[in-house]
């Protein structure tokens, strides 16, 4: 069973639909006993990682997440849900995360230019992975290969052991994460059509 994680931050029913393309049953828990017995885990989030952690502390979901990642069961992180395993985030202020992936995240810097033109912020849109390190979940992705981005923030791992890619934007910044069990993606998997997709089936054959 796959569960994806609902505290109210996430798009929730998108990812659900990505694992049906696939194949896979995925069902959308608020429950954090469904989440102690899952085989696989998601956690997907979209607005402020302030709200995000405080809801799932409301939820009671923070010692089942820490519990089953590390117990070794297969956990995917998605945007703002990859931010969250970090140890803190200067959005709003300073907060603190689950701590699972020591390091920050940061916002990207203003006055972000390529040839002469200024970046928006939030990053909005395509743009390419470039692997450091190739994880399960990321079989049969070739490098290069575009996937969908909306955050104007980002991740920087203390130990760059972790990271798995990386992607231009203004900066080069950590785009998704790779140890032991958790894997992460800034980026949607739900929305990046048939790159996205892979990785949704290659997570959900983890063994």
């Amino acid at each position: 069973m796959i569960a994806i994680i609902d505290y109210g931050m996430g798009n929730l029913r998108s990812v659900q639909k990505g694992f049906e393309k696939i194949g896979s049953e995925a069902i959308i828990t608020d429950d954090p006993k469904v989440v102690l017995r899952a085989e696989r885990i998601v956690l997907p989030g979209v607005g402020a990682f302030r709200d995000c952690m405080h809801n799932l502390e409301q939820g009671g979901f923070v010692e089942p997440i820490l519990k089953v990642i590390n117990e070794g069961r297969p956990f995917l992180g998605i945007c703002v849900g990859m931010q969250l395993l970090f140890t803190d985030s200067v959005e709003f202020g300073l907060y603190s995360g689950l701590n699972v992936i020591p390091g920050h995240v940061l916002r990207f810097p203003d006055q972000m230019t390529v040839a002469g033109e200024k970046l928006k912020v939030p990053q909005m849109g395509w743009n390419q992975l470039c692997f450091t390190r190739r994880p399960p979940a990321f079989n049969g992705i070739d490098d290069g290969s575009n996937v969908y981005f909306v955050h104007s923030y980002y991740v920087k791992p203390d130990d760059s052991s972790v990271v798995a890619t990386t992607t231009d934007y203004g900066i080069e910044f950590c785009s998704s994460i790779w140890k032991d069990n958790v894997v992460a993606t800034q980026f949607h998997p739900e929305k990046s059509q048939a790159i996205g997709l892979q990785i949704l089936k290659n997570f959900a054959e983890l063994k």
